[in-house]
């Protein structure tokens, strides 16, 4: 799952070597922590959020058949 947002998310950005992908797994559920160069935020959300929740529904779709949920988080760094 991690690899697919990392994949997804360097084909959008300007700046693929800042893209920073990390996972924290549970038991039931896992969170997938997605980290871009702050000027690259904005392609990776997409026009009214469309591209994340492109990535949100592949990842769904994905994860489904692990029989496990997983949650997409896009994090903005603060300088």
């Amino acid at each position: 799952m991690r690899d697919l947002i990392e994949i997804m998310a360097k084909a959008l950005v300007e700046h693929p070597d800042q893209v920073s992908v990390s996972e924290v797994a549970g038991e039931h559920a896992s969170v997938i922590e997605l980290r871009t160069a702050k000027e690259d935020l904005g392609k990776v959300i997409g026009k009214r959020g469309r591209n994340a929740q492109a990535m949100r529904t592949i990842l769904n779709a994905a994860s489904a058949k692990l029989k496990k949920r997983v949650v997409l988080e896009i994090i903005e760094e603060e300088l």
